[in-house]
């Protein structure tokens, strides 16, 4: 009899541990499940996402004027089979060009940005020190004996900036003012001035002599125009703000993708336009995609100036 308890004793046990061991194999197999399914959901998205830059490419390429899309902030919507794209695009030229703009212009930008006026001014001077091809320090800026120190194993590098990420390397630049500094400039544009109809709000915003309310009224009237199937207006005081030969090929372009289960991705895209090569109309100059989960095109400021909604077949008409 004490065997017989024995052995019913040793069958359930064996039984817990079978029914643990089942449980424990289907929940991993459902965690499992669950990866494969937010990997595969992700890959979907990003891939939406891509679709985005190159329906942009074509768009922008379209010989009507009107249908046209334009590199000014404005966002446009496509609707697609479980998904949702948001485009941003902006022109080059409707940005402060780093190599070309004057000590005013530069003055005006740090202004503005998130830093103490003293340091302002410093970070204004090594810009104009890190690019002009002398050793020479300009009033408040850096050459290489400044670099060497504060510590640091480089030196300005005399020439242009080759990209908008050296930027970081200016002696004085952290990573605050370089976030809020870098959607307001560039390296592609090539002209000192700034093509005020392909500006952002936030680039007009640090012109130095614009009145806000001006420029309030007239970002107004842009949006209206694009959502009424207009050109964009002329801005005004054109003669004295705006460079007419400021027009750019080259443009940058955010896209996001949002599938009905929530899954996203976001690319953010700098292509230039060919004027020769047709079966390749965009060289793509920068690709990444876009990580930071606080940056979406899908929130009530971004819809602010959405101006196009396009059911998918629409961009074939």
């Amino acid at each position: 009899m004490q065997q017989k308890g024995v052995a019913l004793i040793l069958v359930l046990w064996v039984l817990s541990l079978l029914i643990i061991m089942a449980g424990s194999f289907a929940l991993t197999m459902r965690r499992e499940a669950s990866i494969v399914s937010t990997i595969k959901n992700n890959a979907q998205a990003m891939s939406i996402a891509e679709s985005g830059i190159s329906i942009a490419e074509m768009m922008l390429s379209s010989p009507d004027p009107f249908k046209a899309w334009k590199a000014d902030g404005r966002v446009y919507e496509i609707i697609a089979d479980r998904a949702k794209i948001r485009i941003q695009l902006f022109s080059e030229a409707g940005k402060i060009d780093i190599n070309k703009a004057d000590q005013q212009l530069l003055k005006s930008l740090m202004a503005h940005a998130p830093v103490d006026e003293d340091q302002q001014s410093h970070l204004v001077g090594a810009i104009l020190d890190w690019r002009d091809p002398d050793d020479l320090v300009n009033l408040n800026g850096a050459e290489k004996e400044q670099y060497e120190e504060a510590g640091l194993n480089y030196q300005p590098a005399n020439k242009s900036f080759q990209s908008i990420e050296e930027l970081q390397l200016v002696l004085g630049m952290d990573k605050a003012i370089f976030a809020w500094i870098e959607p307001l400039v560039t390296v592609y544009s090539g002209q000192s001035q700034i093509n005020m109809q392909m500006a952002s709000k936030e680039v007009l915003q640090v012109i130095p002599g614009l009145d806000q309310g001006l420029v309030e009224s007239y970002i107004f009237a842009r949006l209206r125009s694009a959502i009424n199937n207009q050109l964009p207006p002329s801005f005004p005081l054109n003669s004295i703000f705006n460079n007419p030969a400021g027009q750019s090929n080259v443009f940058n372009l955010v896209s996001e993708a949002v599938l009905d289960d929530h899954s996203k991705a976001i690319i953010n895209a700098v292509i230039k336009k060919s004027e020769q090569n047709v079966e390749t109309p965009f060289q793509v100059l920068k690709w990444s995609r876009v990580t930071a989960n606080t940056k979406t095109l899908f929130t009530a400021k971004m819809s602010e100036l959405l101006v196009k909604k396009y059911a998918e077949p629409e961009l074939n008409n």
